[in-house]
């Protein structure tokens, strides 16, 4: 509320301020990448990478399949075509074999991606070590969609300093808020210079409204950048919050076959939502769990459904982890978002327990 009022006390209430310019200081800092732009959303952020890259018509360029839509819809907005690229089962992240199998039939076909996009899942890090050195070995730049994982690491390093280019999201289910928004951070100096320019609407230094490129209305307010500089605040003690949810989670479901996503060990996940999984061979299933708790008031949702099965993306290539079989489509099979705010009393998460591990113990 502070930061909020200075900004009504001011008198900046638009995509300039204060709030703007010390919101992207202060993220930037935390993550430990030197420049940053604020802006509308995540995707927008996404959007303007890819323009950055020079993405175009009839361009390819490859996604993480098991994800948001909001990942990969900006390849389509630059008339590009999106190649998805499965999880391995270690952390649901990018599998490095199946982004091989990628680079390998691209360039057999001639059809090099411009990017490639791999997203941090859930609140933790891809396997950046294994990643990094195949687009490295084929010249394309990786932009880090980072939009779920802010405060998450690999290996000691923040979430969305691995890529050239970084995204992160502030939209009202992410860790922190601004109520909607999002950030792109890079090194690159002259990329965020670029991209700023594209978003405010492409406008020359000129006194009169001049325009050579297409721009975009995609700045963040400085209100909402009040608002996610006292949200940053507080996000480590919303990490630890979330933290000792799953930690309750995984001591009560032992002896139920149900299994939580798996963190490596060289990641500190950001825990932003405790996903679970049921054993294939169980006669329960999500759709019986979710139902549950439903009767309750409680929401718990179904794990991301893979980009390569969207009716949207039918016609899109996709390359698998294993040979025939499709490791995003199986956590989406058998996979559960339970509740994972970060002040869900300890009651609440008993109850959520005590629904689950009676509904597995009665069938």
């Amino acid at each position: 509320m502070k930061y909020i009022q200075e900004a009504f006390d001011t008198n900046w209430i638009a995509p300039l301020g204060t709030n703007v310019d010390k919101f992207e200081e202060e993220l930037c800092e935390y993550v430990g990448v030197k420049h940053g732009l604020a802006l509308s959303s995540g995707t927008a952020g996404i959007h303007l990478a890819l323009k950055y890259f020079d993405v175009g018509p009839g361009d390819y360029v490859f996604c993480s399949d098991l994800t948001f839509a909001g990942s990969c819809n900006p390849i389509l907005y630059q008339y590009a075509n999106p190649v998805f690229i499965d999880s391995e089962p270690e952390s649901w992240n990018m599998s490095p074999i199946a982004l091989e199998k990628a680079f390998e039939w691209a360039k057999k076909e001639n059809k090099m991606p411009k990017a490639v996009i791999i997203v941090d899942l859930y609140g933790q890090s891809a396997d950046y070590d294994s990643l990094l050195p195949i687009c490295e070995h084929y010249r394309v730049p990786v932009i880090e969609d980072a939009a779920e994982a802010l405060g998450a690491t690999y290996k000691g390093k923040k979430c969305g300093s691995f890529g050239h280019i970084g995204i992160f999201s502030f939209n009202g289910n992410k860790i922190i808020t601004t109520s909607g928004g999002g950030m792109v951070v890079s090194n690159d100096e002259e990329a965020i210079k670029k991209m700023r320019f594209w978003a405010t609407q492409s406008r020359e230094p000129a006194k009169n409204y001049e325009h050579k490129e297409v721009g975009y209305n995609y700045r963040m307010s400085n209100i909402c950048a009040g608002i996610g500089r006292g949200q940053l605040e507080v996000l480590d003690e919303r990490i630890e919050s979330k933290k000792k949810i799953r930690l309750f989670y995984e001591k009560s479901f032992k002896g139920i076959p149900v299994e939580i996503i798996p963190i490596p060990n060289n990641c500190e996940s950001n825990y932003w939502l405790t996903v679970v999984t049921i054993d294939e061979r169980c006669i329960v299933n999500p759709s019986d769990v979710i139902g549950l708790l439903e009767e309750e008031n409680i929401e718990s949702r179904p794990v991301w459904k893979p980009m390569s099965l969207q009716p949207l993306f039918s016609e899109s290539g996709s390359f698998s982890h294993i040979q025939e079989k499709h490791v995003g489509t199986e956590f989406f099979k058998k996979g559960i978002c339970l509740p994972s705010g970060s002040e869900l009393g300890e009651s609440q998460q008993y109850l959520i327990t005590e629904l689950i591990s009676r509904l597995f113990k009665e069938n």
